[in-house]
C-alpha cells in the first residue's frame, strides 16, 4: 500500500500499460485520474480501475489538459504522482515520411508529453514524481522507425532536463523504456494492416532474448517503483524493461 492518500493522474490511462498502471496504483491505495481519448474505453477502464475519474482528453491538443487539471485541483488540490503514457506508432521508410505523418507522431510523443507535464506541474510539489514511457525504440536502429524513434528519443532527453531542473523542488522524474510489449499500440501503427501487424509482432519477438513480448504489468510494475518513496533517490535514469533487447 505504497499510494495510501496519494492523488495520482495516468495521462492515457484507459489501455494498455497506463491502464495496467492504473489498475497497480489503486490496489495500492492510490486516488487514480486517467485521461484517454476515446471514451468507450475510458468508461470500461473507470470501473476495471475504480478511478476516482477519467476525463476525455486528447493530449495533441495542449489545452485539452487545462480543464483535467483545474477540476483536479478542484477536487484535490494536488498532484502526487503524474504518469505521462500517452504515445502512438508510426512505421515508414525515410523516403516515404510525410510531414503530416512527422507532424502527427511528434505532435502526441514529443510536444503533447512535454505540455502535459508542464500543465501538471502547479500542483506537484515537494515528494512528488513524474514518470513518463519512453521506448528502448530511441536507441535502436529499427528500419522504417525513423518518426517514432526521434519523438522518444526528444522525450528521453527532455526527461532528463525536467530531472534536473525540478530536483531543487524535490520533484523526481523518470523514464521507463519499454521493449516489444502485448499492447493495442502495436495495432495503432500508422498504416499496417492486420497481417504487418502480425509480421512485425513476430520480427519483434525473434530480437527479444527471453523470445516473448513483454506484458502491460510488466512495465507497470517499474513505473510504481519508480512512482514510489522506494525510489527516493532515483530521479533522471531511462529504465529499460525490454526483455534483455538492450543488454544481452
Amino acid at each position: 500500500m505504497r499510494f495510501v492518500d496519494k492523488i495520482v493522474l495516468i495521462v492515457g490511462g484507459n489501455s494498455g500499460i497506463g491502464l495496467a498502471a492504473a489498475i497497480g496504483f489503486a490496489r495500492e491505495g492510490a486516488t487514480v485520474i486517467i485521461t484517454g481519448r476515446d471514451q468507450v474505453t475510458l468508461d470500461k477502464a473507470i470501473h476495471d480501475i475504480g478511478a476516482a475519474a477519467a476525463f476525455r482528453a486528447d493530449v495533441a491538443d495542449t489545452e485539452s489538459m487545462v480543464p483535467v487539471v483545474e477540476e483536479i485541483r478542484r477536487m484535490h488540490g494536488r498532484i502526487d504522482v503524474l504518469f505521462v503514457n500517452a504515445g502512438v506508432g508510426a512505421f515508414a521508410p525515410v523516403r516515404e515520411v510525410t510531414r503530416e505523418l512527422w507532424d502527427h507522431i511528434h505532435d502526441i510523443n514529443l510536444r503533447g508529453c512535454f505540455f502535459a507535464v508542464q500543465k501538471a506541474l502547479p500542483l506537484m510539489g515537494r515528494g512528488s514524481s513524474i514518470v513518463v514511457t519512453g521506448s528502448i525504440g530511441s536507441l535502436a536502429g529499427v528500419p522504417g522507425n525513423a518518426i517514432y524513434a526521434a519523438s522518444k528519443a526528444g522525450l528521453r532527453a527532455i526527461v532528463r532536463i525536467l530531472a534536473t531542473e525540478l530536483v531543487a523542488e524535490g520533484i523526481r522524474v523518470n523514464m521507463v523504456s519499454p521493449g516489444p510489449t502485448e499492447t493495442p499500440l502495436i495495432r495503432r501503427n500508422v498504416g499496417m494492416d492486420e497481417s504487418a501487424v502480425e509480421s512485425l509482432r513476430q520480427v519483434m519477438i525473434s530480437v527479444v532474448p527471453m523470445k516473448r513480448m513483454g506484458e502491460p504489468e510488466e512495465i507497470a510494475r517499474p513505473v510504481l517503483f519508480l512512482a514510489s518513496d522506494e525510489a527516493s533517490f532515483i530521479t533522471g535514469v531511462d529504465l529499460f524493461v525490454d526483455g534483455g533487447c538492450l543488454e544481452l
